[in-house]
């Protein structure tokens, strides 16, 4: 998709240049409203984590929400419901208009190992917002895997009576936390990676903006 936008030609007259759209309106919505729950799950989770530590440290209260376990509880259904909503909606959306396959595949090994040299030697590059290289392929589509799993076990610990089979498909309930608390650790990776990337590259931030 296109839109017109004025330019002054040779003769000085105003002309219609043609930009192109890098981020179609659904997805710069599902993305922002995602990136907001995403951080409402993982703070209030980080402070449902410290009633309860898996290892030998707890996160800092400052960077916590829900001030209790009962607050945190009640944060954390609160936006799981909203990421599972939109999360649902993104994959149907994009499963429907063929962005998926568009966007993430074909991945191939090689082009990973190439890309990621690139990135690595400062030599990738970034002309074309509207093609991933093979890493952002990589990393958007495991990302949508890890999401996926993060909500089964988080459905399973939730109510692991109700869901008991849930809780069998990840072998146990301990097992089921810590394979949670593993996608956690994960995504607040994605995210530190997707920030440092969209500073790097300021257009592609823009282009979830106003999506050009």
């Amino acid at each position: 998709m296109t839109s017109a936008t004025p330019t002054l030609d040779t003769m000085g007259e105003v002309s219609a240049k043609p930009t192109k759209v890098i981020q179609p309106a659904w997805v710069r919505v599902m993305h922002w409203i995602n990136a907001v729950a995403m951080i409402l799950m993982i703070m209030s989770g980080w402070q449902i984590y410290n009633a309860s530590p898996l290892l030998n440290f707890r996160f800092d209260h400052s960077v916590t929400l829900g001030g209790w376990l009962g607050g945190a509880l009640l944060w954390h259904f609160a936006a799981m419901w909203l990421l599972m909503l939109n999360g649902l909606a993104y994959l149907i959306t994009g499963l429907a208009t063929g962005r998926f396959r568009s966007k993430l595949f074909p991945i191939t090994p090689g082009g990973v190992f190439g890309d990621l040299k690139a990135a690595l030697t400062f030599k990738l590059a970034h002309d074309d917002l509207t093609v991933y290289n093979s890493v952002q392929k990589l990393l958007y589509a495991g990302i949508i895997l890890v999401g996926i799993v993060t909500v089964l076990t988080g459905l399973s610990i939730w109510k692991p009576v109700q869901l008991h089979w849930l809780v069998a498909l990840f072998g146990d309930y301990p097992t089921a936390r810590v394979i949670h608390f593993v996608c956690m650790s994960l995504i607040c990776a994605f995210l530190i990676v997707h920030v440092a990337l969209a500073l790097l590259v300021p257009k592609s931030l823009r282009a979830m903006i106003i999506g050009r």
